[in-house]
């Protein structure tokens, strides 16, 4: 029970982090710029300039509301509780900052580029942590997730489909023709790129070492990762085509700290072996992705 609920705290608190990132990139940088990137906050940006009866924020809380029942329906009651934890956090960080003076409701820059570098790089990052947690901060995330759960699709392309019609909206005047064409161009440059943030984040974060190792000492070898790493691996015996030497190969997944430790001990154990060493982000079984 103790640790269950370890457990749980450490969810919920990389998902406050994440939904942090997403709250920082869209209040200081998209909101100012007038950036939209798809979702709810790029919604909102677009509403508040044709609406500005209401702050952006205040349209983040409306949407988000609207979006999380959609989830609850129908990705279900675990996806949908850190969904509602992520969506009221999103509000909670958005009307504090809403509190700070003026000049945070002007660009901090003078370089629309840069702005849409940290516009699409911290939202991101966040949603790449919340995807990975199965949860979301709202919005359409809920209906990327919806996507990828009747089709075969990965969270960022899932992310483009979901967010294109948002984007091109901001093509709508802001203040002047030309303004208004650079803030779409930039726009759509920024959900693409996102998705490319996503994926590559998600991949980054999933990411393990995958192991063939060829060696003559099983036994350490097997003692070390059941025993010491507390992973498992696979092991057959084989012969070398040219010795013709009786060995063992073994594979074995891991994360990259425990592949590095497994590098050093096979490294001192028994210097001779041989070993593959590959990135895997897709793994399916037991310690990892359910079937």
């Amino acid at each position: 029970m103790k640790n269950k609920v370890l457990t749980i705290l450490k969810e919920y608190s990389v998902i406050t982090f994440g939904i942090f990132l997403v709250a920082v990139g869209a209040y200081f940088f998209k909101f100012p710029s007038n950036i939209s990137t798809g979702g709810v906050t790029g919604l909102a940006v677009v509403l508040n300039q044709a609406f500005p009866v209401l702050t952006a924020s205040n349209y983040v809380t409306i949407f988000n509301t609207v979006f999380l029942v959609m989830g609850f329906i129908v990705l279900g009651k675990d996806f949908g509780i850190k969904t509602a934890y992520g969506s009221i956090m999103l509000t909670v960080f958005l009307e504090l900052f809403d509190l700070f003076p003026l000049p945070f409701a002007l660009p901090l820059t003078n370089e629309p580029v840069l702005e849409l570098f940290f516009a699409v790089l911290l939202p991101g990052l966040g949603s790449a942590i919340l995807f990975f947690y199965h949860g979301s901060s709202g919005g359409t995330d809920i209906v990327a997730m919806i996507i990828r759960k009747y089709i075969n699709m990965d969270c960022g392309t899932a992310l483009l489909l979901a967010d294109t019609v948002l984007v091109l909206l901001t093509f709508y005047d802001f203040n002047t023709h030309s303004a208004a064409y650079l803030t779409g161009l930039l726009s759509i440059a920024g959900l693409i790129t996102k998705t490319l943030v996503v994926d590559s984040a998600i991949d980054s974060i999933n990411r393990s070492k995958h192991f063939v190792v060829v060696t003559t000492h099983r036994e350490e070898v097997e003692r070390f990762i059941t025993e010491t790493l507390r992973r498992s691996a696979t092991t057959w015996e084989c012969e070398g085509a040219y010795s013709h030497n009786k060995e063992y190969a073994m594979i074995s997944v891991m994360n990259r700290s425990q592949a590095n430790r497994l590098r050093n001990y096979l490294k001192k154990i028994d210097p001779n072996s041989f070993v593959i060493v590959t990135n895997t982000s897709d793994i399916i079984g037991k310690g990892f992705k359910q079937v």
